[in-house]
């Protein structure tokens, strides 16, 4: 309880209404396959679905990641990936990410680098995306996950000259999994994301997502 309480007042501040603030609703989808070399070493195919409603700012997404992922120690896993991500109707984009995950009990978090290549931008986008969650079993069988997290973008070099740096968004989510069979999990989540815009209002996406794991 101890470590969930920071985090319920850092999903409050991240939910508080900006002053001004584009509210739109989207549904996500995030299906998943992956694979397991031995016991410490796997990759994983992660793919989504965000769809948004034709008249907002945002355009709907997808995308595609590969990720090699190696468990480093019980509670450690560092991993590696590549992006290409479609934007319909604005410019697509290459990623790089670099990420490390821990787990502390219940306690969740998650450190990600990304390196960002938007098709025709002036220079390559640099970000880092610390994320801090926790994960409650709430069955005596510990199918059932309860899930929550919150995850900021900080963006060190934007992919335009004189773009927005410094904390540029904020995601928070929270949800359940169900563990259907050791190896296929499904999970449900309200989703809010807020990118912040200096120069107009922020634009707050709401939204369900839904995922589907196997694990070959």
């Amino acid at each position: 309880m101890k470590a969930i309480m920071p985090l319920a007042l850092m999903l409050v501040l991240a939910s508080a209404p900006a002053a001004a603030t584009s509210d739109a609703a989207e549904l996500w989808l995030n299906p998943s396959v992956s694979f397991d070399f031995d016991k410490d070493t796997g990759i994983e195919i992660e793919t989504a679905q965000r769809l948004r409603n034709a008249g907002d700012d945002r355009v709907d997404t997808y995308f595609v990641r590969l990720w090699l992922n190696q468990k480093m120690a019980e509670n450690l896993t560092l991993s590696g990936a590549i992006e290409r991500r479609i934007n319909n109707g604005s410019s697509d984009e290459t990623r790089l990410l670099q990420q490390m995950t821990t787990s502390h009990g219940y306690l969740r978090t998650r450190l990600r680098l990304e390196q960002r290549f938007v098709d025709n931008a002036d220079q390559m986008g640099l970000r880092v995306r610390p994320r801090l969650g926790v994960a409650v079993p709430i069955d005596t069988d510990e199918r059932w996950t309860f899930k929550t997290d919150a995850e900021m973008f900080l963006t060190l070099q934007s992919t335009s000259n004189g773009g927005d740096t410094g904390l540029t968004g904020i995601r928070t989510q929270m949800g359940v999994s169900y563990d259907v069979t050791p190896r296929l999990t499904l999970s449900a989540a309200y989703l809010r994301q807020q990118d912040f815009d200096e120069r107009g209002p922020d634009v707050v996406g709401h939204a369900p997502i839904l995922g589907i794991e196997f694990a070959f």
